[in-house]
């Protein structure tokens, strides 16, 4: 008999296929706010017209702009964009742009409701094992416009890098995930292909790491099986056709499938555990991370779970085939990074990675249990 708890986020509305500008107008009257605060890609802002179209679009209403947050969302970039948006006087934040930038508002609105001004507060609103704090819930809530496809935007989770530390560390709050997201595939074509198809493969991680858990169940099945369908379908498309804002559309829907399980509280796996150490650490793009892991994890962990590694195989197109292979062949395809080596780690730091995975909340949900560091040392070895 399935067992388990299913809570459903905050998240209110998502609007797919209508243009960035228009949409955000809409979530402003929606809401009944008047002051936004644009947190936005620096490069969409410098090189394209789509942030001037959106703050002509909103007028008077724009309040404020930040444009510097950088990959992996360390924490004087959320800080820095906390002031921002308090001296603003922001009642809604708006991102645009990638995940890095989606887990800063999620951060900023944590900051903003609890008073924290510095660094070292963030401390405070932290998940320290596995626990999240007791903390104001957020009153200036979010909108995100991704252009990226690794799902952040339906996560109530944010990741933020202590650099002192190197290590990414867990934020989380019922209402830290954006109440509305706004899924337009024109926005997209601007983001750089290796960033699209990459972030789509950690859309494909979520999918795969749901359906592998041994912690699933139908519900989230449901999500996830499709999730993975459509990205394998789409993925291929966009990579062959850039302006394929159809294929571009399919992937965003998968992507938003594949947050669907873990928003159903189904945990992901090592290959999630590794990517927070890589990403933190080494400064490995998300995607590239689950590019990397992702069949060295699965290889691993087939010996307890291959019945659920058949329905990757099939969900992808390829039934009864080997489900790392089907994944390392897709990813191939696509031209990414297949190794350790292709992102330019090497064994010297094996023992120091596995160490510091052991400590991350995911390894002690991968389905194959993982035992000490010794083990993860194997699936980097499986990985190299």
């Amino acid at each position: 008999m399935y067992q388990g708890r299913v809570v459903f986020g905050a998240i209110e509305e998502v609007v797919f296929g209508h243009p960035a500008a228009g949409a955000i107008v809409a979530q402003m009257d929606r809401l009944g706010t008047s002051r936004a605060f644009l947190m936005v890609s620096g490069t969409l802002n410098r090189q394209t017209d789509e942030i001037t179209k959106i703050r002509e679009a909103l007028g008077s209403r724009c309040a404020g702009l930040f444009d510097a947050m950088p990959a992996h969302t360390p924490r004087e970039a959320v800080i820095a964009a906390t002031q921002a948006a308090r001296a603003a006087e922001a009642d809604l934040i708006f991102t645009i742009g990638g995940g890095s930038i989606t887990d800063g508002a999620k951060a900023v609105q944590l900051c903003l409701a609890n008073g924290i001004d510095d660094i070292a507060g963030i401390d405070r609103i932290r998940v320290h094992k596995g626990v999240a704090p007791e903390m104001k819930a957020p009153h200036v809530r979010q909108v995100s416009v991704p252009t990226t496809i690794a799902g952040g935007e339906f996560s109530s989770i944010a990741g933020v890098t202590d650099r002192a530390s190197h290590v990414k560390q867990m934020l989380r709050h019922p209402l830290a995930g954006p109440r509305a997201t706004i899924l337009d595939p024109a926005i997209t074509v601007h983001t750089p292909e290796w960033l699209f198809l990459s972030t789509g493969i950690r859309a494909v991680d979520h999918c795969v790491e749901a359906i592998c858990s041994r912690e699933t169940h139908p519900y989230a099945d449901a999500q996830a099986v499709k999730g993975l369908a459509m990205l394998a379908d789409a993925l291929p498309r966009v990579k062959a056709d850039a302006s394929d804002l159809d294929a571009r559309m399919d992937a965003q829907i998968g992507t938003w499938l594949s947050m669907g399980a873990l928003a159903a509280g189904v945990p992901m796996g090592a290959s999630h555990g590794i990517g927070y150490v890589l990403g933190g650490a080494f400064d490995v793009p998300h995607g590239y991370t689950s590019c990397v892991m992702l069949p060295a994890v699965m290889r691993w962990n087939a010996r307890d779970n291959a019945e659920r590694q058949m329905i990757v195989a099939a969900a992808m197109g390829y039934p009864g085939r080997d489900a790392a292979d089907v994944l390392d062949a897709f990813i191939r395809s696509l031209g990414m990074p297949r190794s350790l080596g292709d992102v330019r780690i090497s064994p010297e730091h094996f023992d120091a990675i596995a160490e510091a995975a052991m400590r991350t909340n995911w390894i002690p949900r991968n389905p194959r249990r993982i035992e000490s560091p010794a083990d993860v040392r194997e699936i980097l070895l499986l990985a190299a």
